[in-house]
């Protein structure tokens, strides 16, 4: 008796249009220091269709004493998403802009841990950042319209707020393109 057996291929092209990672090098636009050395890549994201979710998971430490977080952006429109912890713990910062150039109205901190939800309104930026000592794992959903809008933290350098290691803890650390909150 003689069996055959093939195994069976991914479409690597299916996979690779849902599946993305943020370098390092991609990275600096919105880091406190760019110089600083970094993990080759900071975090990885499975993009969900339709109604199912994405999925992001951080990798741990520092960059120059910054924790690893998402690069952030601003939602327009009516753009809103819901993230739910999965596994770690982590920071999620939200700001949302002032009349003037370089203010901010309002600037939220709000920590995370798995089994909790967490809302990013239309309106704010937000970044989520790895505080633990292992992988920080979320899904998120988006609802509404609009988009995600980029520019504006990558021409600051980031939020208005970095949130760095001190004393073996979390801390802010003004980024100074912004005024004072």
């Amino acid at each position: 008796m003689v069996f055959s057996c093939t195994k069976k291929r991914h479409n690597s092209k299916h996979m690779n249009e849902h599946f993305s990672t943020r370098t390092h090098e991609r990275m600096q636009d919105v880091l406190m220091d760019p110089r600083a050395q970094g993990p080759t890549t900071h975090y990885y994201m499975i993009g969900g269709e339709g109604k199912r979710p994405n999925i992001t998971v951080w990798e741990t430490g520092t960059v120059g004493g910054e924790y690893i977080k998402t690069y952030g952006h601003y939602h327009t429109d009516t753009l809103q998403d819901t993230y739910r912890v999965l596994s770690g713990e982590g920071i999620v910062l939200l700001q949302k802009r002032g009349g003037a150039e370089n203010t901010i109205d309002e600037f939220r901190v709000i920590l995370g841990k798995a089994g909790d939800t967490i809302v990013m309104p239309p309106g704010y930026a937000h970044v989520i950042v790895n505080t633990g000592t292992t992988s920080l794992v979320t899904s998120d959903v988006s609802e509404g319209e609009g988009h995600a809008d980029y520019e504006p933290l990558k021409a600051q350098h980031g939020m208005a707020y970095y949130v760095v290691e001190h004393d073996g803890k979390p801390a802010l650390k003004h980024n100074t393109l912004y005024a004072p909150c």
